[in-house]
């Protein structure tokens, strides 16, 4: 059984499914996912778009829906127990279904740790209680579970093997008649419902402001795979400027390759712009009430993980209150205008992505959990 809570972790989820299925064609998976997970071969057994949620409000909110998947998970561990558990990231749910899996002697990996360094490190207890294995995916993470005794691999970041641009920013634009001398600026809001509704119009707002200061400017925005284009209308509301913002539903890579220079939540897709070395400004917005109970709990400088693996500020962070249109535009229109700004960020960027390690994450991840099956197996006679 594989657990996946949002679009990133149904992406890591189907390259792992595939990988299993080159170890052993024969096995039976079921889980939570959306459409990749599904299209690998997933049995999936609640849907996903009620699951992606940040924030305890926002949790509050969906509370009814995430126990509701609770439970039919637990009653398939009761009735037909899987061989072995595979949670991906998604810890305030996951960390939940471990505690349920262990009722059940259910052998559990994970793979994407909880960000339990940057807060909430209580979490350690359970992990070390609930969890028999993890897989991480960045390189200061396997020293953290290591100094606190839990069997950890680090098995390098699974974004290496799957953000590859399949067209170049020239055949991008010529393929979408984007004028070839137009300024492309990316709207990348992140695939969760209230991130959308926090950031989207926060986003068409600055675009407005960068339509009237840049001339021949052009405005995509990839869309996430687990979303729909009807899920972004109430959110996008251009001013009266002439602002057109194109959403692209395929090529999603070459899309956000063709930029240059986004707009992006703070998240997997900072990591995936920096593979593909595009200059960003990174931005957050949760609740208020949300954001005053978790500050206290933050332990470390940086949001963005382009940041957390540099250890330093190679991307400009505007979280909450400082998360205005006028300051993004600013920071937009300085790496649009100043070259050496831009390049000096496109070599840290670089320097991030080789500190990812080496392509070949969820093959790694695969053959772990396939030794946790045998191994399983064979302890179960």
């Amino acid at each position: 059984m594989i657990i996946a809570g949002e679009a990133s972790g149904d992406l890591h989820g189907a390259n792992l499914v595939r990988e299993l299925r080159i170890l052993d064609s024969t096995l039976k998976l079921s889980g939570i996912g959306g459409s990749g997970m599904a299209g690998a071969g997933v049995t999936l057994l609640y849907d996903i778009s009620n699951l992606a949620v940040m924030g305890i409000i926002e949790v509050f909110k969906r509370w009814k829906d995430i126990r509701s998947a609770l439970n039919i998970l637990e009653e398939r561990f009761r009735n037909d127990p899987p061989d072995l558990l595979i949670l991906i990231d998604y810890p305030g749910f996951n960390l939940e279904l471990a505690r349920r899996a262990r009722k059940y002697r259910i052998r559990v990996l994970y793979y994407i740790s909880p960000k339990i360094w940057a807060w909430r490190e209580g979490r350690i207890e359970r992990i070390k209680k609930y969890v028999d294995r993890m897989a991480v995916i960045l390189p200061f993470e396997k020293k953290f579970y290591q100094a606190r005794g839990v069997d950890v691999d680090f098995v390098g970041n699974p974004l290496l093997d799957q953000v590859h641009a399949a067209l170049t920013p020239s055949e991008f634009r010529a393929r979408y008649d984007i004028d070839q001398d137009a300024v492309v600026i990316g709207i990348m809001p992140g695939s969760r419902e209230q991130e959308i509704a926090q950031l989207l119009p926060l986003f068409t707002q600055t675009a407005a402001l960068l339509n009237r200061a840049v001339k021949n400017c052009v405005f995509l925005l990839p869309l996430a795979p687990t979303l729909k284009t009807d899920d972004l209308k109430e959110h996008i509301r251009p001013d009266g400027n002439h602002l057109k913002i194109r959403i692209i539903q395929d090529e999603r890579y070459s899309a956000m390759a063709a930029c240059n220079v986004a707009m992006a939540a703070s998240g997997t897709l900072t990591m995936e712009l920096a593979i593909l070395n595009v200059p960003m400004v990174v931005c957050y917005r949760v609740s208020r009430i949300t954001y005053l109970l978790v500050k206290p709990f933050i332990k470390v400088k940086y949001v963005s993980l382009v940041n957390l693996v540099a250890k330093n500020e190679v991307v400009p962070e505007l979280l909450q209150n400082k998360a205005t249109p006028d300051n993004i535009f600013e920071q937009i229109m300085l790496l649009l205008h100043n070259r050496e700004a831009r390049t000096a960020m496109q070599k840290k960027l670089t320097l991030v992505c080789r500190e990812l390690g080496e392509p070949g994450a969820s093959r790694r991840t695969a053959q772990i959990a396939f030794e946790m099956l045998t191994a399983g197996m064979v302890s179960h006679g």
